[in-house]
């Protein structure tokens, strides 16, 4: 299994080697970064999970998670604060940022070495669980084929298919860049039914209609079949 990847920022260097032993002891790969300035220079993508002090240098923790959360790229990274400000506004201002946990100073690297196991489940479980939805649902750009519900959805608007309809686009999407003959279509939507390749087309042709501009995604190979763009 993959190590998970820590950040530790904070100006205390002392401080930030002692966490990084210590998470090091546990099996986690950890950076550490002085300033909110040198935690920009890194590529923050990578990180499971940052450890974040709030009173640092010009760049303070609350500006660079403001920084991290608006940014798509690292918007989903976990981060818990680490303080010595410890009012309850300061742990709501952090929470409300978007922090996944808030610890004061002084702390335990014991309470630490929980906190960021904890959370990394938290997110872990998260993660699996989306995962698990995005299973179920078919997309490109615009068009959407929620698996579950049978439906079919463009532009977020609900578009109204056959039975027929919606498992012949289901097919075509689920593998894009393939080119299938009508043989091929009839055993997988049709099934032990007889069907004459001008079925086959006029679903094709009724099924572009709906899906309005992304029925340009269907592709036809004259004398091969239909596909679905890569």
């Amino acid at each position: 299994m993959e190590k998970k990847k820590i950040l530790v920022v904070d100006d205390e260097e002392t401080l930030c080697e002692v966490l990084k032993l210590n998470l090091q002891n546990e099996g986690y790969d950890v950076d550490i970064a002085t300033s909110a300035e040198q935690a920009l220079t890194y590529d923050v993508r990578q990180y499971s999970l940052i450890l974040l002090d709030i009173m640092m240098g010009e760049i303070s923790g609350i500006q660079l998670a403001k920084i991290l959360k608006t940014q798509l790229a690292t918007a989903s990274i976990p981060i818990i604060f680490c303080t010595a400000r410890d009012t309850e506004d300061d742990m709501i201002n952090g929470l409300e940022l978007g922090a996944d946990d808030y610890i004061m100073k002084p702390y335990t690297v014991r309470n630490v070495i929980a906190r960021v196991k904890s959370v990394l489940r938290r997110t872990t479980r998260r993660n699996e669980e989306v995962e698990t939805e995005e299973e179920n649902v078919l997309q490109m750009d615009g068009l959407l084929l929620d698996m579950d519900l049978k439906q079919c959805y463009v532009e977020g608007k609900l578009v109204k298919l056959t039975k027929t309809e919606f498992e012949l686009l289901a097919f075509l999407m689920a593998n894009p860049g393939k080119i299938f003959s009508r043989d091929e279509i009839v055993g997988r939507v049709w099934e032990n039914v007889i069907v004459l390749d001008r079925t086959i087309d006029v679903n094709i042709t009724r099924l572009r209609s709906k899906i309005g501009k992304y029925g340009a995604y269907i592709i036809t190979r004259l004398g091969f079949g239909y596909g679905f763009k890569n």
